[in-house]
């Protein structure tokens, strides 16, 4: 793999049952939402409320144990949702998903058609290796407020992913930094699929196949690679 990614043993024995896959993807091609692209996020919201089944996104047994995971590591699962769990609810309000961009819309709908948390960064703006790790509280997290560029810092003993930088997204798969997200400039990127027991790991590798498959058809003549489970 290109990029490095690993995941400290701390945050192994705080969730054992973890498994990832990591989909690296250069050449590609994005741009402003399409048709295409706001067809599939209606089609996995259709997807997820067959999956659901008139049940709340967070009685879904994959997102408790989400839900288990954020609560063990000091985090209110009910205010500060991940990211899977967040997207599912406003996939089922009337409004529907935001549209943001291509690359963005189509890992979106990956997580929310298999209720998984997806997340896309650029590995251009990444410094050195990606490491999910339990943080000490002292590293830099610079998000936007109120459209001023502003520095948090994470909870000690918080899960974020990290680089050399700083922090690229906080309580796991909560929120993501600006500074790596996925633009229309971005060309290469690297995409997580993050999954925790009991969901089992050939759902997570249908996911996976699925949104290199997307990939390929939005960005033709891309170079992807789909990294086996972790």
């Amino acid at each position: 793999m290109t990029l490095t990614l690993t995941v400290a043993d701390e945050v192994r024995a705080l969730a054992p049952g973890f498994t990832h896959i990591a989909i690296e993807a250069y050449g590609l091609v994005n741009g402003p939402s399409t048709e295409g692209t706001s067809a599939l996020l209606d089609d996995a919201a259709r997807r997820l409320a067959v999956r659901l089944d008139g049940r709340a996104p967070h009685e879904d047994p994959h997102m408790a144990a989400w839900r288990e995971t954020y609560t063990a590591f000091g985090s209110k699962p009910s205010r500060t949702r991940n990211s899977a769990e967040a997207l599912a609810k406003r996939a089922l309000l009337d409004a529907g998903l935001p549209r943001i961009n291509v690359l963005v819309d189509v890992y979106n709908a990956i997580s929310v058609a298999h209720l998984i948390p997806v997340g896309g960064e650029d590995i251009d703006r990444i410094q050195g290796g990606m490491r999910l790790v339990r943080a000490t509280g002292d590293e830099d997290f610079v998000t936007v407020a109120c459209g001023e560029e502003v520095v948090e810092r994470p909870d000690a003993g918080e899960v974020v992913w990290r680089d050399d930088a700083g922090v690229t997204c906080r309580r796991w798969n909560w929120r993501q930094g600006p500074r790596t997200r996925l633009t229309e400039e971005s060309v290469a990127a690297v995409f997580l699929l993050e999954s925790l027991a009991p969901m089992p790991e050939a759902d997570v590798a249908r996911a996976g196949a699925e949104l290199a498959e997307l990939l390929e058809k939005f960005s033709p003549g891309a170079r992807i690679t789909v990294h086996a489970p972790e």
